[in-house]
C-alpha cells in the first residue's frame, strides 16, 4: 500500500476519516494525500505561485484568494501531531466532488480511500444520493466509510457479506490486505432471505468450497436468517460488537442500479460501524 486518499470538508466526520488513516499508513508505511473540493466554482488553472493562468478577472481574484484560505486550513490541518512519523500531501480541487474525488485515484493510483460520512435515510437518500456512495460505487479501489471516530485496534473482527456464488478472489485479496494489517478474525456471513433461500446443507457445502477455494484463514462461517440482506448484515454485526463490515459492490448505473440498488451504499448510509467496499466491476 503506497497511497491512501482521505477527501476532507474540515469536519468532524472527516477528522475521524483522517485519524483512521493515519493509523493506517503508520501499519502500513504509506502516504496519506488529503484532498479538499471546492464545489459550485468553475476549475482555474493556476501555477505554483497562485497566479491565474485566465483572465484574471474578479472571479479568478476571488477563487484565488478561496484556494489561498482552503491551503491556511489544510497546513493548519496537517500540523496535528496525530501525523507525526507519516507523509502527508494536500490537494485543492475545484468542482464536482465525486469527479474530482475520482481525478485524483486515478492520478495518483491511490491504493485506498477513507471518507467520512455522516449517512442519509428517506426521501434525501432516494432523490440525492451523496458523493460518498458515488466513490463506493465506482471506485478502483477499496473505500473504507465511517461516521464515529474509530482506531485501527479496535478491528479484531471483520464481517464479511457474501452472497457465495459471485467471483470475488480480487475483492479477498485486498481485503486480507486489511486483515493482515489489523489481525482481525474474518467472519464470512451469507444470509439467509425468504426470496433467496438456501438449506443449511447446501450452504455449508458452498462455504467449504468458498474457504478452500480462497484459501482463508483465521474465520469463522455464519448463516443469518433474516428479510433482507441489509438487514440481515447489520444485525450480524451488531450481535458481534466492534467490528468493520466488509462487502463487493457490483458498481451498477443507471437504471440497473435504480431498480436494484446497492446493499453497499444502503450499509454506508445506516451501519453505525466502518464500512469497507471494493467494487468488483474494477477489482481485477
Amino acid at each position: 500500500m503506497k497511497t491512501i486518499l482521505v477527501p476532507t470538508d474540515f469536519s468532524e466526520q472527516a477528522t475521524n476519516a483522517l485519524y483512521l488513516a493515519t493509523q493506517i499508513a503508520k501499519k502500513s508505511g504509506a502516504k496519506i494525500l488529503i484532498v479538499n473540493v471546492i464545489e459550485g466554482i468553475r476549475n482555474f488553472s493556476f501555477n505554483t505561485m497562485g497566479e491565474s493562468n485566465a483572465a484574471m478577472g474578479e472571479e479568478a481574484f476571488l477563487v484565488r484568494k478561496l484556494v489561498e484560505k482552503v491551503n491556511e486550513r489544510m497546513a493548519q490541518l496537517v500540523s496535528d501531531s496525530m501525523f507525526d512519523g507519516v507523509e502527508v500531501a494536500t490537494e485543492v480541487e475545484m468542482g464536482s466532488p465525486y469527479e474530482s474525488i475520482s481525478r485524483v485515484i486515478a492520478g495518483h493510483s491511490a491504493d485506498l480511500v477513507v471518507m467520512g460520512t455522516v449517512g442519509m435515510s428517506g426521501l434525501e437518500e432516494v432523490l440525492i444520493g451523496s458523493n460518498t456512495e458515488k466513490v463506493v460505487r465506482h471506485a478502483k479501489c477499496p473505500v473504507i466509510t465511517l461516521k464515529k471516530k474509530v482506531s485501527l485496534e479496535d478491528i479484531q473482527n471483520i464481517v464479511f457479506a457474501t452472497n457465495l456464488d459471485s467471483d470475488q478472489t480480487a475483492v479477498i485479496e485486498r481485503l486480507k490486505v486489511m486483515q493482515e494489517m489489523t489481525g482481525a478474525k474474518l467472519h464470512l456471513v451469507k444470509v439467509n432471505t425468504p426470496n433467496h433461500f438456501h438449506t443449511q446443507h447446501q450452504m455449508e457445502d458452498e462455504f467449504e468450497n468458498y474457504l478452500a477455494k480462497h484459501k482463508l484463514s483465521n474465520t469463522s462461517t455464519n448463516i443469518y436468517n433474516e428479510i433482507t440482506e441489509e438487514d440481515g448484515i447489520l444485525r450480524f454485526a451488531e450481535d458481534l460488537g466492534p467490528c468493520m463490515i466488509a462487502i463487493g459492490t457490483h458498481g451498477r448505473t443507471g437504471l440497473l442500479h435504480l431498480l436494484s440498488g446497492s446493499i453497499a451504499e444502503d450499509l454506508v448510509n445506516h451501519a453505525d460501524k466502518p464500512v469497507w467496499t471494493m467494487s468488483m466491476k474494477h477489482a481485477k
